[in-house]
């Protein structure tokens, strides 16, 4: 896998890296043996860039990499992230808080976790509206002047936002979700990132699994997965009607000789350089699908076909559910 820069003050990872979150939560069953064979075949693979957050299992995902990659620790490039506050005994209890003293908290908390001495790249999960982003990212730097934190991060963080932190302490990564069916970040924010000589971080580069074809139906998503009750494109008649746009990018993969997921990797690849996707994915075989990817070279033409097969007037339904998206930063 090549080796790209993420962002201008130093960091180099994978081209395209593994998002862990659904291996501890809200996508269905968990299967730690499976997922840990998932994680070492990342790096086998030359994939080093590997994506957790505390809230991800509370705190169980954290458990799970740091156990998996401890004698490999010096192959692995790892962003963690805070913010959500949760709490085992009450997993439906969820805040966010970007204040100083938590920031360091949550720090150390996922630091014996993962049982590391640094966090290669430290994100806030989600902007504290009732913190000043400097607070929250001056409390982050006291922690890269402390050497438990390498390079810092936002995700979901809005143009203003993205600027009055990067005053406070340079940021090397923005991470928001972008995909085929979701492109918002296009506006504004990829522009702002560019100038700053911030790296992106596309989240969900698959739609959450729906532009792999494989979810057509909501039995499909199977027992404890969250994606009909928390992203409203999955939900019924909605679902039904975003099928049309996978069917579509599905005949261009297969004039292409690919798989559909494969096709929409490959595009956000081809959106620049400096992109660097994170499918999820809990399990070896759908890895080495989304790693494959990184070898399908898309031509301008090819790109814009697939943008008019997946207009964005089409799909149907808001990303997140509307108690999520009050969580979306739009700080002006």
């Amino acid at each position: 896998m090549e080796k790209v820069k993420l962002g201008s003050q130093g960091a180099v990872v994978s081209r395209m890296g593994l998002g862990c979150m659904g291996m501890s939560e809200f996508y269905g069953e968990r299967n730690d043996e499976e997922s840990a064979a998932t994680i070492l075949r990342a790096l086998d693979l030359g994939i080093n860039f590997l994506d957790t957050a505390d809230t991800y299992g509370i705190g169980d995902n954290e458990e799970l990499i740091g156990r998996t990659i401890r004698s490999r620790r010096d192959e692995v490039f790892l962003a963690t992230k805070f913010a959500h506050v949760r709490r085992k005994d009450d997993p439906a209890f969820w805040q966010i808080s970007g204040k100083p003293e938590y920031v360091k908290s949550a720090c150390d908390a996922s630091l014996k976790r993962l049982g590391i001495e640094y966090i290669d790249l430290y994100y806030q999960h989600r902007v504290d509206p009732e913190v000043p982003i400097e607070e929250t990212v001056g409390a982050m730097a006291e922690l890269v002047a402390a050497g438990k934190v390498k390079y810092l991060g936002l995700s979901e963080a809005s143009p203003a936002t993205i600027r009055r932190a990067h005053k406070v302490h340079p940021i090397t990564a923005l991470q928001s979700e972008y995909s085929l069916w979701e492109r918002h970040v296009e506006d504004e924010i990829l522009p702002t990132v560019r100038e700053l000589g911030i790296g992106f971080v596309p989240y969900s580069p698959l739609g959450r699994g729906f532009l792999t074809g494989t979810i057509t139906k909501p039995s499909d998503l199977g027992a404890g997965d969250f994606r009909a009750q928390r992203y409203p494109r999955f939900e019924g008649e909605n679902l039904d009607r975003n099928q049309v746009l996978v069917d579509r990018v599905r005949i261009i993969a297969e004039r292409r000789g690919v798989k559909p997921g494969q096709l929409a990797l490959a595009w956000v690849l081809a959106k620049g350089e400096d992109l660097v996707p994170i499918p999820g994915t809990k399990r070896r075989k759908y890895l080495e699908e989304n790693a494959a990817a990184a070898e399908i070279k898309l031509t301008a033409e090819e790109v814009q076909e697939l943008e008019a097969a997946v207009p964005l007037n089409e799909v149907v339904g808001d990303r997140y559910a509307p108690a999520s998206l009050q969580s979306i930063d739009r700080s002006r």
